[in-house]
């Protein structure tokens, strides 16, 4: 649910605010069916700009285009909401950083070691259950609270609890337990006294089975076109995922947390202090000299992103229910308009291929880098992957021998003359050949 993003580039705020270059994005991205994607950016608590694109449902008959009202799953930027939630806690006296876990849950590994402040900074070494091999089996499936702690008891822990930072989602999903337990009130309750309602969120609340009646969008993969994703049943992320938002209530929540709203300056200060790369849960964002803090979101075809930058005020948000594309570079552009920052928008547009220029990439390939090989096919005229022990997924072709799979950051450039293929993903670079 957690992709970390990094932008280093130097920097000023934007006196006045380019919308026709604002709408020159959008309007891109639109032409070239790269997402269905909403996005606001707010300034000194004031809306610059917000725009929907895409749909919020797609069935055999009808097309529901999407608005800037159409409610979307955020995922992790849900883990915000519970962080501010267990901060107001901790400020009433009813929690302390060093409260620990078997107050809550005695019967959890390592329970009696971990912390209330390990498990926001996720350093508790709870394992993340949602990397479990058979989370895919029951994540559609309603769950109890006490189904929920019999599987968080049956894990292994991942490493003792402070020795270092690992992502968990295990952890925020107890985190809104033990709220739960000392507000004597389900989260969704506590959700709206505590934040919603405090702030006049209008359009933010825990989620449940999606409905577009309710201006709520399912959510898409790009497959050559934008095919149905599963849809979690939201009894399982709870505080770690399970709320539903819009990119403009989201600039309006990062806006409060920052101007002293929510939490005291002195929790603002925990909340962002980074330690192994997490804070207690913010990320930090480098962008032009100056650094911002927000998290991003996952879950199911769903990816939101919603961050606040002190120097110049500047909150942004987007959320997408289908994406074809890098959104970081979305958020890259959507910083460097809000800022005045020297930027070229992207056409967008990718190489057109007949399906028979695909045959020559079509194969089974192995690396002695990486204990997988990677199965080329193809769909028509789209190139499809199938890594060991994982779903197949769609190619862009995006220059001559180079294809990418956009939502994962994964390029694969390819040496057809050689029969080889290289694969880059995170920094990482591996040589793969085709078997013969």
């Amino acid at each position: 649910m957690l992709s970390a993003i990094i932008l280093l580039v130097q920097t000023g705020f934007a006196q006045t605010f380019n919308k026709a270059k604002m709408d020159s994005l959008m309007d891109a991205i639109s032409a070239n069916n790269r997402a269905m994607i909403c996005v606001a950016i707010r300034q000194s608590g004031e809306l610059l700009y917000s725009r929907a694109i895409g749909y919020s449902n797609i069935d055999a008959t009808n097309k529901t285009p999407a608005t800037t009202q159409t409610r979307y799953r955020i995922g992790s930027i849900s883990k915000v909401f519970t962080s501010v939630i267990i901060f107001q806690l901790i400020e009433e006296g009813k929690l302390t950083f060093a409260t620990p876990l078997a107050k809550f849950f005695p019967e959890l590994p390592n329970a009696d070691k971990i912390t209330i402040a390990q498990m926001l900074n996720h350093s508790s070494g709870l394992h993340n259950f949602t990397n479990d091999s058979t989370y895919t089996n029951m994540n559609t499936k309603p769950v109890t609270h006490v189904e929920m702690l019999l599987k968080f008891r049956n894990q292994k822990p991942d490493f003792e609890p402070g020795t270092k930072n690992a992502y968990s989602n295990t952890n925020f999903v107890l985190l809104g337990y033990i709220a739960e337990k000392l507000d004597k009130k389900p989260y969704a309750e506590i959700l709206k006294t505590r934040i919603t309602n405090k702030i006049g969120l209008k359009d933010t609340y825990y989620g449940g089975k999606i409905n577009p009646a309710n201006q709520e969008a399912k959510s898409y993969t790009w497959d050559g076109d934008w095919k149905p994703a599963t849809e979690t049943d939201m009894s399982i992320p709870g505080g770690a995922g399970a709320l539903v938002s819009t990119p403009t209530d989201l600039t309006k929540f990062m806006d409060a947390l920052f101007t002293g709203k929510l939490i005291s300056d002195s929790s603002l200060v925990h909340l962002k202090t980074q330690k192994g790369g997490f804070g207690m849960d913010l990320i930090a964002i480098p962008f032009y000299g100056r650094t911002g803090y927000g998290h991003n979101g996952g879950i199911d075809g769903f990816l939101s992103h919603a961050s606040y930058f002190s120097i110049g005020k500047v909150a942004v948000s987007y959320t997408t229910n289908g994406s074809n594309l890098n959104l970081n570079d979305v958020l890259i552009a959507m910083l460097s308009i809000a800022f005045n920052q020297s930027y070229t928008i992207p056409d967008f547009k990718m190489p057109s291929l007949k399906t028979e220029d695909l045959d020559k990439y079509l194969g089974i390939y192995a690396s002695g880098q990486l204990p997988l090989k990677i199965t080329i096919t193809k769909n028509g005229t789209q190139l499809v992957a199938h890594a060991t022990g994982q779903p197949a997924f769609p190619l862009d072709a995006t220059a001559v021998n180079e294809f990418k799979f956009n939502a994962a950051g994964v390029v694969l450039l390819f040496d057809p003359a050689k029969n080889q293929m290289t694969l880059k993903q995170g920094g990482g670079s591996f040589l793969f050949t085709k078997e013969k």
